[in-house]
């Protein structure tokens, strides 16, 4: 079992910057991939980045892609997803979720634990 908690949503104007972490307590979480799933009102979740077990290889969804970089200290058992040139549309719910592989991790299907999330409100 892996208890995934979110923390560092918040509401910021359109532009600024956010950096929700994702923190697991014991020793199992570096072993994990995890990924960062928002879910607007409405909408289904959907994947926009993944890191692996080990902090080397990274994924991001083309929507994100040059503005958010995930980044993980396995010391602090916690992932973190820096958010920059923020846009009303990344309005959401974001959940962190953790999959034996990173490939598992870019799709809503793949992971096997979840966080509760942490909202994100861009004001445009």
């Amino acid at each position: 079992q892996v208890q995934l908690v979110e923390s560092g949503g918040g509401l910021v104007q359109a532009g600024g910057a956010l950096r929700p972490s994702c923190a697991a307590p014991g020793r199992t979480f570096s072993r994990y991939a995890i990924g960062w799933f928002p879910q607007a009102s409405g909408k289904e979740r959907e994947f926009v980045a993944g890191i692996n077990w080990s902090g080397g290889s990274t994924r991001y969804a083309d929507s994100v892609q040059g503005r958010f970089t995930i980044s993980r200290d396995n010391a602090k058992n916690t992932v973190y997803l820096q958010m920059n040139s923020l846009k009303h549309e990344d309005t959401a719910v974001y959940y962190c979720a953790a999959a034996p592989q990173i490939s598992a991790t870019m799709t809503p299907r793949g992971p096997d634990y979840w966080g509760q999330g942490t909202q994100v409100t861009v004001s445009s």
